[in-house]
Parts: structure tokens; sequence; C-alpha cells
């Protein structure tokens, strides 16, 4: 499609869960629903249409071993971009990937710096591993070459506790988090099990990556503070396999990740039952491939929320949560067409139609 032309989408144009349009068009690269006058070229979309997906956990630019070169994270990009994933918050990733910004082909990427965690407490390759004391630094410093958000690791696995605990000590968590939001920041942390939640609850963070250790005595707390979370559940799915694999040399903690494993869709829906928002990722990059949004939300379902909420999670409530436009008049034109209405059946996201980034049709 030219420049010049314009795009018609037709059918059913999902503005938010009960707001529905027949007609979209798309001029210059931005959202209208004024038939432009005197359009000559148009090229006509048929179909339900949602805002451009969200994947809230995804990792552009990392592989198992830390950073992947240019063209790798281009292909990441490009994945996560052909299943309808048109806004990515990066969760973490060492490498720059500011050259994606100027490619009106790629995926929006709202960037969490590098991940931030304690000396060998975290994948090798993957974070700054630093301590306590340089903590505030760090944050200050991944806030300004950040979109808005900032990365801690808050628990992994203590070789000498043979289990997961808890890294960074409640002082230094207090000032930390104060700084990134001295500096306009949001602050998330990846979390497996509970006894790290209650200290950056208490210190202000802004969203829990994973989760899975939030229990019924911790959401309360949670909803007090207004914390969201980021399940994760297709990579929660992996934790058997971590478990096998750590059996031998760390029995205690391959039996905990078990645990949680097992509990992990009670813990999803009890969250969202007490009101805590839950938004979709799906911590593509690493070790899990990229391109697994519509199974991220099918998981969701699976685990109780209603399907227009697991629908949310990733297009208009996430959006709103991320500060980023869905199909409003003058939004830039990112949406993706299915064929039927994906709020019968979340399954329909594993099959768009046309996928369409800054008004032109990309796949």
């Amino acid at each position: 499609m030219s420049d010049h032309a314009v795009l018609h989408v037709k059918g059913r144009i999902l503005v938010g869960p009960e707001e529905v349009r027949d007609d979209l068009w798309i001029v210059g690269g931005r959202i209208s629903y004024d038939r432009p006058a005197g359009a000559r070229d148009i090229r006509t979309v048929v179909g339900w249409a949602l805002p451009g997906l969200v994947d809230a956990h995804c990792h552009v630019g990392l592989g198992p071993h830390g950073p992947v070169p240019q063209d790798v994270a281009e292909k990441q990009a490009l994945t996560d971009r052909e299943a309808g994933t048109l806004l990515i918050r990066d969760a973490g990733s060492p490498s720059d990937t500011r050259w994606i910004d100027d490619r009106e082909d790629l995926p929006k990427i709202i960037r969490a710096g590098r991940h931030i965690a304690r000396t060998r407490r975290y994948i090798r390759g993957y974070a700054h591993e630093i301590e306590p004391d340089d903590l505030v630094a760090y944050v200050a410093q991944e806030a300004r070459r950040g979109d808005g958000w900032v990365k801690l690791v808050g628990d992994w696995i203590d070789r000498e506790l043979g289990d997961l605990s808890a890294v960074w000590p409640r002082d230094a968590l207090d000032a930390a988090i104060a700084e990134a939001h001295r500096l306009g920041a949001r602050v998330t942390a990846h979390c497996f099990s509970a006894d790290s939640l209650p200290d950056l609850v208490g210190a202000g963070i802004d969203c829990v990556e994973h989760a899975t250790g939030l229990t019924e005595e911790l959401i309360p707390l949670f909803v007090e503070h207004g914390v969201a979370i980021v399940p994760t559940l297709v990579n929660i799915a992996t934790f058997p396999q971590l478990a096998a694999g750590g059996e031998g040399k760390f029995p205690r903690w391959s039996a905990h990740m078990r645990r949680l494993h097992e509990r992990r869709y009670d813990t999803v829906r009890s969250a969202y039952d007490a009101g805590i928002p839950v938004y979709v990722g799906t911590d593509a990059g690493g070790t899990l491939p990229h391109g697994l949004v519509a199974a991220e939300v099918a998981e969701l379902v699976t685990a109780g929320i209603p399907p227009v909420e697991a629908l949310a999670a990733t297009t208009w409530k996430a959006r709103t949560w991320l500060g980023r436009p869905g199909l409003e008049e003058g939004a830039p034109a990112d949406l993706v067409v299915y064929a039927s209405d994906p709020r019968a059946d979340v399954r329909v996201l594993a099959d768009p139609q046309r996928v369409v980034l800054n008004g032109r049709v990309t796949a």
C-alpha cells in the first residue's frame, strides 16, 4: 500500500469490550472513523479488528546466553509481529534495541533497561550483577536508559540454602524504588517465591512478574498497594522440566518449583478474583520462543479468567496500563484482524488474518 493509499477496515471494530463499530479508516497511518473525502486508492480489509496485541513481558535481543546479534533480534521482533503483538514491554535485555524505534515495520517497544540482579543470583550474561549498596545507582541508570520501567530480580536460587530466596534487603529496596519513582519510572521484579514479595510491595513496587509465590495471605497486600502481576503462564509450564534438571543438586528447590507449578492456575484466578490487575506476558526470549501471545491468553482462560477479561489483558486494559492508545481517533493504526469474534473464543488469536502496523498491512 502506498503512503497516500487509504485502508478501510470494515466488519466489527472492537474499540472496547462493549464498544463495537462497523468501519474504521486509516489515512496517513492514523485511525479515523470518518470516511476521508475524495479518497481514491482504497484497500478494504474485512473482519473482526482488535488493537495490536500487547506482550507485557518479552525480551527482544536476548538469547539463552545473553545478548544476540541484531539480525536475530530482528527475527524475534518479526515473529512477535506475525503473531499480532504490536506493543512489547521489554522486561529486561542486555541488548541495545533502540534501532527498532526507527523501523515502522517492527513492533513498538517499551523498555525496562537491563535486569538488575544480585551477584551470582541470576542467569549468567543477562543482568547487571551488583550488591545492595549499588542498587540505587543502577536503578537510576536503567531508569534513564529505559522507557519508564526498571526491572529488578527479586528472588533466585540461593545455592547455600538450596532453594529460592529474596536477594535484596528492605532498606535497599526502599531507596531504589523511591529513586525510580522520582525519575518517573515504574519498577517491576522477577519473583517466583513468596518471601521476596512483602518487602517489594512494602517498598512500592508497581508490578511483579511471574508471581507464582502469591498466597492468600499476600493477595490483600497487593490489592491495597495496587500492584499488578504478569503471570507468564507459558513460562511457568516449564517448571517441571527445570525441577527435574535440578533434582540431584537442589532437591528443595526442585520440590518448591513443582509446588509453584501445581497451583499456578489457582494462584492466578485468586489474584484476579481479588481485583489484582493481571496482564499478558510470555517471557519470550532467553529460552522461550517468540510469538506465544495467543497461547498465553488461552492459559489465562484455562486459569479461570473470563475470556473477555483475558482478551482485555492483551488489548484495551494492557494498552491503558502502559499509556499507549488503542483504536482511538487519530491514534497510530496498529491493529489485528481476525475471521471471527475473539471475545467468543480467544483461540482465534492464534490465526490473525491481517496485521496492520503504522497503517500498513504487514501480514
